[in-house]
């Protein structure tokens, strides 16, 4: 049974026991404990803690989710996966234990004609919570024997998500693989050979604080008994499908089949060999899940997620033996496999495509700076007569510049070296250990919006706005610091729920409204507009006079100029959008945004720096479009007529059925979008393009003044080149060549400065080699340098003192004194090195005086210190090493 045909036949299951299909959230979720979806219930917490009343009393889904605290595990066990799809069924105070245990039971056990799945019962074993006898009981009278049936602990059959919130027992379904995969006796014996295919969550209680799985107090019994369950559809997916793993079931197995056509070796030869290609079919899966989800590599959170898993792809495809890019041809086979059921992943391919290239691009130039570094690494250490690369070596090679632990190992391997792995695993536990002390600190409970949700479950606020900046609503709700107030005076900070608002929420990248709220003898100042649930207006005031009490019938209001502006800025927005999938293309699209009055940004999916020549291009087609006077039309239809009439959307955006689109100029620009706009593109006035930069890997920005900040900008820029024009005592279009002119004075004048000052350096050689002092056979020069005289220069003087000494044995040892702090350079001849003198050993006499550290080659130390008073101890410290070394 393919993969595709297991999810339908688990949403119709639950359908026709009605159950409401709801789709796959996106990975990406407003969760300040979660970098991604991890489960199947994950979108319904709201539900559960009770703050929002669901919609449906019953629900089903299969959900997308990534999990990655177990990715260096994946490949080298064939149970982990970073993206995996969790079925699930959802129960909201409606049928508790007997209906979630009947209908698992029967969709597992009926027979593939009859709709079910058609797994023999007799292979079926069950757990239960150590003290629930009911659930036992239930499992009895389903025909299960007792014997079958296993009594485990918290730790394996006790849920919670970790943080204070809802949990309770639960009772999981294993199949037994066969005695070829283990030991008998159920899943307390062999989890390898009984399988866990399904969790039913007996959701009952709270619990409190605490931590790990079975170290926190239950608080006591929710208002609702919930019901919410997990079935792993890629485990159902390989017992199903005859197959030993999920690795050879029909969405991961191409992908290795590709694997082996690019990389000439074969699966199911070698472990190490099977470990790269199931890196690479689980991860090629993840990452096009998460760069349609609208994630893109960086360098922390969710980026970095990313990027570890598009840069191990590479690793182990070069590992196999590819020697040319891969990732192009293995998001091709990802959005083949996955496109049925995430039709996203095809219609947006090019972009995915991209974005993994642009990555692999990336990090095959870290690999050449990589191979360079290691290089240096084992010359040093052959140099120094050694056979092993350091522990501390090899983990900053994977540390600082993404340089693979396995590729070390191999050319280390190549070299006749070996490599401290000890060290190496030390220090990558140790970073371990402080990643995940620092994710568990990040963790706490879900803010706690219990206070709203009477305003959620009566409907969303009716947002005015569109149609009249000024509004008559009523005062439903006062809140203060968290506690319902029913009166705020003059000078209390107090949030108000209306029951229709003109003021703009912050949403889509449009700041909030600011305006009032007013009454007779009241006056209220609204700073801030946020959403509760995505429909519930809450507006951030200070009442600045008079009396607010709930119930008021009062008067809200946007301010006209702000919201002037914002619609200028938002529309504009829409501008530079359009114009840069003009001149870049449509990979060019929308990672982020923000505008507010008179000013926008524009984040996109762009790999490289923007030419002059694009920048140009962009303003010029932003501002013909405004010139044109293009009519702003808005119209609300459902989400595919709006995808097949073209209208772009935010990648990583949940939309609901209906969604409103915003077009500019007919094909212009058409967009979905919930923001406020002008009525005509020229009431945009004049778009600035500030700058460009790049965000994170790419992801590049623009930045932009429109309207009357446009304007100001513009006539600021004027006057300052109307001023350097009168300084220069040239017309205006000739400052350019002009000032092109002086810069190149200038850099012949301090090419002349430069030489000149390398000269008086070097004047100081003469006089350091007569006071050189010898020691034993040595030469020693351990001076101060001139005062001011920085680190560059002060290696130049010390390489031109040492070459003074011919071929008998010298040290140069030259600490400077130069903006208060000590830079240092030691150098060692090769006649010194011959007599077991290194100039890092040197380092270690000297650099505890001026409180600086450094190092290098046997040939070649530098480094910083910043105490400038221990110049003359260290000298006299060094000194003294090398009378030990020496004399």
């Amino acid at each position: 049974m393919q993969t595709h045909e297991i999810r339908r036949r688990f949403l119709d299951h639950f359908v026709r026991a009605g159950h409401t299909e709801v789709p796959s959230a996106s990975l990406i979720l407003a969760d300040p404990n979660l970098l991604f979806v991890n489960a199947g219930m994950v979108p319904f917490v709201p539900y559960f803690l009770g703050q929002q009343t669901p919609p449906f009393a019953t629900a089903t889904s299969v959900q997308k989710c990534v999990r990655t605290l177990d990715i260096e595990n994946v490949g080298i066990t064939t149970r982990h996966n970073t993206f995996f799809q969790m079925a699930g069924n959802f129960s909201f105070g409606n049928y508790f234990k007997k209906g979630a245990i009947e209908l698992a039971w029967s969709l597992l056990t009926s027979s593939v004609e009859d709709g079910g799945y058609g797994f023999d019962p007799e292979r079926l074993w069950v757990t239960v919570y150590l003290d629930d006898d009911e659930a036992r009981q239930m499992w009895l009278d389903m025909g299960v024997p007792a014997e079958r049936i296993q009594r485990r602990g918290m730790a394996d059959n006790y849920w919670s998500m970790g943080i204070p919130g809802p949990c309770g027992p639960c009772s999981e379904i294993y199949f037994d693989r066969g005695p070829e995969y283990g030991a008998e006796g159920g899943p307390e014996a062999d989890e390898d050979r009984y399988l866990e295919i399904w969790n039913l969550v007996f959701m009952q209680n709270e619990r409190g604080e605490g931590r790990g799985k079975d170290n926190f107090e239950i608080l006591g019994p929710l208002p609702k008994q919930n019901i919410d369950t997990g079935m792993g559809v890629e485990r159902v997916a390989f017992l199903l499908q005859g197959v030993d793993n999920v690795y050879e079931t029909d969405l991961l197995r191409p992908i290795i089949t590709k694997a082996e056509e690019l990389t000439g070796k074969s699966y199911g030869i070698e472990h190490a060999d099977d470990v790269r290609f199931r890196v690479i079919a689980d991860h090629a899966r993840s990452a096009a899940m998460l760069i349609a989800d609208g994630v893109n590599p960086g360098n922390d959170g969710r980026g970095y997620v990313l990027r570890r898993l598009l840069r191990r792809i590479v690793r182990s495809a070069r590992l196999l033996g590819a020697d040319q890019p891969v990732m192009a041809a293995f998001m091709k086979v990802v959005s083949e496999l996955m496109s049925p059921s995430y039709p996203e992943l095809g219609t947006d391919f090019t972009r995915i495509e991209t974005v993994a290239v642009g990555e692999e691009t990336a990090f095959l130039k870290t690999l050449a700076t990589g191979t360079k570094l290691f290089d240096d690494a084992v010359a040093e250490v052959k140099t120094a007569g050694g056979a092993r690369i350091g522990g501390a070596e090899a983990f900053t090679l994977h540390d600082t510049y993404g340089f693979p632990i396995d590729l070390t190992l191999e050319m280390a391997a190549e070299a006749g070296l070996q490599v401290d792995e000890d060290g190496f695993r030390s220090l990558m536990a140790e970073q371990r250990r402080r990643a995940k002390e620092d994710a568990q600190a990040r963790k706490h409970a879900h803010a706690d919006l219990t206070i709203y949700k009477e305003f959620v479950d009566r409907g969303p606020t009716e947002f005015t706005g569109f149609d009249e900046l000024t509004s008559e609503a009523t005062v439903l709700a006062l809140i203060a610091d968290g506690v319902r107030v029913p009166v705020a005076q003059a000078g209390t900070q107090v949030e108000v729920i209306l029951d229709r608002s003109p003021l703009y929420a912050e949403a889509g990248g449009q700041i909030a409204d600011r305006g009032t709220i007013t009454a007779d003898g009241l006056k209220v100042r609204v700073d801030d507009v946020q959403k509760i649930a995505k429909s519930l207006w809450v507006h951030k005031t200070t009442v600045e006079q008079g009396q607010l009490t709930e119930g008021d019938v009062v008067v809200a209001q946007a301010d006209p100029a702000w919201r002037r502006g914002a619609t200028q800025g938002h529309s504009g927005t829409h501008m530079v959008h359009a114009a840069l999938r003009q001149v870049l293309g449509p990979n060019a699209v929308q990672a982020g945004s923000l505008n507010k009055p008179g000013y926008l940004r524009f984040d996109f999916n762009w790999q490289g720096a923007l030419s002059e020549q694009q920048k140009a291009d962009i303003e010029a087609l932003s501002n013909d479009a405004v010139g044109a006077d293009y009519p702003v039309n808005t119209f609300v239809t459902d989400l595919p007529k709006a995808k097949a009439m073209g209208a772009m959307a935010l990648f990583g955006e949940n939309y609901g059925d209906e969604v409103r689109v915003v077009e500019i100029g007919g094909p212009f620009s058409m967009e979905l979008c919930g923001g406020t706009h002008v009525q005509h593109s020229s009431q945009i006035g004049p778009i600035t393009l500030l700058g460009e930069s790049s965000v994170g890997s790419g992801v590049r920005r623009v930045e932009a003044f429109v309207g009357l900040d446009s304007y100001r900008y513009l006539a600021k820029e004027r006057a300052l080149l109307a001023g350097v024009a009168s300084s220069l005592k040239v017309p205006s279009d000739e400052v350019p060549g002009r000032v092109e002119q002086l810069v190149e004075r200038l850099k012949v004048a301090e090419k002349e400065l430069e030489r000149t000052k390398v000269a008086a350096v070097l004047a100081q050689g003469a006089k350091f080699v007569d006071d050189a002092e010898r020691i034993g056979s040595v030469l020693l020069v351990a001076a101060a340098a001139p005062e001011g005289v920085g680190a560059g220069d002060l290696r130049t003087l010390a390489t031109d003192v040492k070459g003074r000494f011919g071929s008998e044995p010298a040290i140069v040892v030259l600490l400077g004194n130069a903006d208060g702090k000590v830079p240092f350079v030691v150098t060692v001849n090769k006649a010194a090195q011959d007599l077991g003198i290194k100039a890092g050993d040197l380092v270690a006499s000297f650099g505890p005086s001026i409180a600086g550290r450094g190092g290098g080659k046997p040939e070649m130390a530098q480094g910083s210190g910043s105490d400038p008073s221990g110049i003359a101890a260290g000298l006299t410290a060094v000194r003294a090493r090398v009378v030990e070394l020496a004399g």
